[in-house]
């Protein structure tokens, strides 16, 4: 099955459900979730032919669009795409699982969500595989309607504001990116022929001055940095994970906003690499505010969803920073860093929307004593917590300690500053716990039940993969570290050769 047919398949789903009476909620939900899990087994299957020694694109599929423009639709993968595309269909069937009565007294209704959910499914793959920019471009800003209906039609609270806030947001980078890439159209076409793939477009550098790279290189950055987000552009995300479902939040922190890190790799470093070296320097203190701010602002929260935001912007710093320290480790241990967070995020997000459901409140002081009254809901939470924190034996541990020593070779003073942010990280994580999981039972929480069925199902699989890729990330990193390795040979950068005894 080609990587378009599996793009396909939510969008049937979606015109199934489309077809079903409205009330038949139960019906339309099975539809949903037995289209996922279709997507996934066929990505994995798909993914199982996938020749890790192979720094090409693979897969590749490439047909006339709009010849008028030089536009095809054209898709493939690298090691990094396909990760990112197997995180996406892996999480899509438990976000839907776990949620499953999220749609509830929305805007729109049970119908619209699920239709919105697979929709946004098919473009998720699609940001990912695309490897015309054009067309890279219209899943970039397509998939912001549905995230915005899903966000402003089944959230709560200010759902209105924060789904405006977002779209504003992202809307703005995406103009600057938008202008970039016609100027990138305009170069091409007088170096040439006028073109938007990415393997031509990584080639006119030489042919563009430096100021011109420059400009070019902010107006992706920037827009990658807003979806990412990365300190000062990530001032939507708290309103947004706040007010979104919890299934909408693992989606938009999980998967949309690894779209933003991805474009950093796949755009600013490939067709933009003197303009990437330039502003180095610049992302690595930004990614370093990033990772210090979100977790002061973490340790703060009194808002259990706002928490867990403000950690992922700690998160995104540590993944920037990886990809930007131009070392083959600290780009490997950056991709595997966006696939470990979305799991361990999944968890968080999934168990405390179940902990908020039953309490009737996201402050993290309602809920005291949880272990007594529902254990393996607070265990669920725990366990996640400490893969946030990159526990040893954890899934993030391995990626955090990979962006560090890879850093380390390179920027010695910055891998330093960041490894702050883990002991930071067990205060934000650990001092919650303590105040919801431990403790005296708070009034109220008496008769909270635990997980059901469906629920530790969903769950389940959440848990395994964090633990598993603890103990043996070396799946994945056969996939990561090939394309990883390419892309910094790709910068002019060889990793650098440690030293002992002051080099003699």
């Amino acid at each position: 099955m080609t990587i378009t047919m599996i793009m396909l398949l939510p969008l049937i789903g979606a015109a199934l459900i489309a077809a079903v009476p409205a009330a038949q909620t139960t019906l339309v939900k099975q539809i949903a979730l037995a289209t996922t899990i279709v997507v996934a087994v066929a990505t994995i299957v798909k993914a199982l032919s996938f020749d890790v020694d192979n720094t090409a694109l693979q897969f590749r599929q490439s047909y006339s669009w709009i010849p008028s423009f030089a536009i095809n639709w054209a898709v493939g993968v690298d090691g990094i795409a396909l990760v990112l595309i197997l995180m996406s269909v892996i999480l899509a069937p438990i976000v839907i699982l776990a949620g499953w009565n999220e749609s509830e007294g929305g805007r729109w209704g049970v119908k619209t969500f699920y239709i919105l959910i697979l929709v946004l499914e098919t473009m998720m793959i699609g940001v990912f595989a695309a490897t015309d920019l054009f067309l890279f471009y219209v899943f970039f800003e397509a998939m912001l309607i549905p995230v915005y209906f899903l966000i402003g039609g089944y959230g709560s609270g200010e759902r209105a504001a924060a789904a405006v806030k977002f779209l504003l947001y992202s809307l703005f980078g995406g103009l600057l990116m938008l202008a970039s890439i016609i100027g990138l159209y305009v170069i091409s076409g007088n170096n040439g022929g006028h073109t938007f793939d990415i393997t031509k477009l990584s080639e006119l550098h030489t042919s563009m001055s430096g100021t011109t790279q420059n400009i070019l290189f902010l107006g992706f950055f920037i827009a990658f940095a807003i979806k990412a987000p990365l300190w000062p552009f990530h001032t939507w995300l708290p309103d947004a994970a706040k007010s979104a479902t919890a299934g909408s939040s693992v989606l938009l922190l999980g998967v949309l906003d690894k779209v933003g890190t991805y474009g950093m790799i796949r755009f600013c470093l490939s067709i933009f690499p003197d303009a990437s070296k330039t502003f180095t320097p610049i992302i690595i203190v930004l990614s370093l505010i990033s990772i210090l701010y979100g977790a002061f602002l973490a340790i703060g929260a009194k808002d259990i969803k706002r928490l867990i935001a403000y950690t992922s912007i700690s998160h995104f710093g540590f993944i920037t920073l990886g990809i930007f320290a131009m070392t083959t480790q600290a780009q490997t241990g950056a991709t595997l860093y966006m696939f470990n967070h979305a799991f361990s995020t999944a968890a968080l997000f999934l168990v405390a929307g179940w902990m908020v459901a039953r309490r009737g409140s996201s402050t993290i002081a309602d809920f005291g004593g949880l272990q007594r009254i529902t254990p393996i809901m607070a265990w669920s939470f725990f366990i996640a917590g400490l893969s946030s924190l990159a526990l040893p034996g954890l899934s993030s541990f391995v990626s955090e300690f990979l962006v560090l020593v890879g850093t380390f070779t390179r920027y010695p003073v910055a891998a330093i500053i960041a490894t702050f942010g883990i002991v930071l990280a067990a205060l934000y994580i650990l001092i919650p716990v303590q105040r919801a999981l431990h403790g005296p039972t708070t009034p109220g929480n008496e008769n909270l039940t635990d997980l059901n069925l469906r629920e530790k199902v969903a769950i389940a699989p959440v848990i395994a993969i964090i633990v598993v890729l603890g103990f043996y990330p070396s799946p994945l990193l056969k996939i990561i570290n090939p394309a990883a390795a390419h892309i910094i040979s790709q910068q002019g950068y060889s990793d650098p050769v440690p030293t002992m005894n002051g080099g003699k």
